[in-house]
């Protein structure tokens, strides 16, 4: 289990994520709200603290109705029971053209805690039905191609959290990552976690190093996890190695180009590290200190819909927008 989890979730018989992220996606919505500057946050970070909910309150909201529709907690299949494996793969939306998908998809997953207040339910709430629109977006990803999924779950800049809470959120994330690895293998997913890890507990760089390790080979969805993470930090880094490549003599300073630095950028851990699409959901207009490199040429859609909102209608919606625009890359098409 992991992050503010309060219910327990059913195996599932789907394809392709059958039974992936029963526990780690609690982690990733929940960091995904942390991940918001001190400007979007409340006021005082202690509000509503009631992190834990009846997930009977879920159950009776619209919005969950139609996610567990889309998304059958039941047992059957996503999006079609009855669909095999082979014909959920090769099924795409009308208005979308499989050759024109993103490569790579970015999200900063927002708005969980006022989905919640709105519906006059405790913050856990908002997480809880985050974990579905998760979950629906990595089995889209798999569906239809998209081969790298980057997730902002949890800034640099959160550590001004209570200590309290986030000893919490870390203790869970590294039982969580425990609990999933058997599925990582199974489903293959291949997992890199960028970031500083100097501040997270020893104990959860130890087990971040071996599920990476262990998922390296796989060939399916790369998920990739910032923990720690801001694009600010990734340049400093990126600057720090080079300037010790320089003392070191291995290179000149006169040497020193755009292509240097992107070598040592963390997203180099992908076969396609910059993202063709970032979709930021809740409204907001900003990209909050995430790739700040690597959006350079990055389509950027910024959705309305609060992060338990968005589903596979947002998502396509995102992706036609995506397909229907010219990338000129600063020349002439």
């Amino acid at each position: 289990m992991l992050l503010y989890r309060s219910v327990q979730f059913p195996s599932l018989q789907i394809s392709i994520l059958s039974s992936i992220f029963p526990s780690i996606l609690t982690m990733l919505s929940l960091f995904a709200h942390l991940s918001l500057t001190p400007s979007s946050r409340p006021d005082n970070p202690t509000h509503n603290p009631k992190l834990h909910s009846n997930p009977t309150h879920l159950r009776k909201d619209p919005i969950l109705t139609r996610q567990q529709n889309e998304f059958d907690l039941a047992g059957k299949n996503y999006s079609g029971a009855g669909a095999s494996p082979e014909e959920e793969r090769s099924s795409i939306p009308d208005g979308l053209r499989r050759e024109l998908m993103p490569e790579h998809v970015a999200v900063i997953m927002d708005g969980n805690r006022r989905w919640a207040r709105m519906r006059g339910l405790p913050s856990g709430s908002g997480y809880e039905a985050g974990i579905r629109a998760f979950r629906v977006l990595v089995e889209l990803c798999c569906k239809w191609g998209i081969r790298v999924l980057t997730v902002f779950a949890f800034s640099s800049d959160n550590w001004v959290r209570p200590k309290m809470e986030v000893d919490f959120l870390m203790n869970l994330f590294e039982k969580g990552i425990k609990a999933e690895l058997d599925n990582f293998m199974r489903e293959d997913i291949k997992v890199s976690i960028i970031g500083d890890p100097s501040k997270l507990p020893t104990s959860l760089q130890r087990l971040i190093a071996r599920v990476e390790k262990n998922t390296k080979h796989n060939t399916g969805l790369h998920l990739v996890v910032a923990v720690n993470y801001s694009g600010k930090y990734d340049i400093v880094q990126a600057c720090q190695s080079i300037a010790q490549k320089v003392k070191d003599g291995l290179i000149e300073p006169e040497e020193i180009n755009e292509s240097s630095i992107e070598q040592e950028l963390e997203t180099n851990c992908a076969e396609y590290p910059y993202p063709d699409l970032l979709i930021r959901t809740s409204g907001e207009l900003r990209v909050s200190n995430f790739f700040l490199w690597q959006l350079a040429y990055t389509e950027l859609f910024f959705s309305k819909s609060h992060w338990p909102d968005f589903g596979e209608a947002d998502f396509v919606e995102a992706l036609v927008s995506f397909q229907q625009r010219q990338r000129r890359y600063g020349g002439y098409k």
